[in-house]
């Protein structure tokens, strides 16, 4: 691990559901843009979330083929998830978990049916030198899926 000052990059988005509904909705995963935010090549079909703690959090392509992201650290329904990404600089798997980053995502009802997600991408000193330019990619682009989130909450009160 690299030491030094803690690098990190926060995103809070407001969805108009219920906590409950909010963390199940994220933890199901089917809102992942995994066709612009994957690690397999060509991009796989789903994202994966096992929902335990040790569970596994994974790309799926169509032939079944799985490519891992990372673990669940802590499953707290429906207040909070902790996650590794262990997604090296070059966009591959990172096996070392200490070499990888960490996702921490707090749910916070602010009425029966207004939920703040905040995700919390953490630890980003471990990439070294790369660690600027990360932040800069994840700081940019980081916000997508959880914007992507929000889409697809407000797609199911409109359904």
């Amino acid at each position: 691990m690299t030491s030094g000052p803690e690098i990190v990059v926060a995103k809070t988005v407001r969805v108009n559901a219920p906590l409950a509904v909010a963390f199940e909705v994220f933890a199901g995963q089917r809102w992942w843009p995994v066709d612009t935010h994957h690690l397999a090549e060509p991009p796989g079909a789903e994202v994966v979330l096992e929902p335990f703690r040790g569970g596994r959090w994974y790309e799926r392509a169509r032939d079944g083929t799985e490519t891992d992201w990372g673990t669940v650290l802590a499953w707290q329904p429906p207040y909070r998830l902790l996650l590794t990404w262990q997604v090296s600089a070059r966009w591959t798997y990172e096996e070392d978990p200490g070499r990888g980053s960490e996702i921490e995502v707090t749910f916070t009802p602010e009425g029966p049916d207004v939920t703040r997600v905040d995700l919390t991408h953490r630890h980003l000193e471990r990439y070294g030198r790369d660690a600027g330019r990360m932040r800069r990619i994840l700081d940019g682009k980081g916000g997508e899926p959880l914007a992507a989130f929000a889409r697809h909450v407000a797609q199911l009160e409109e359904n």
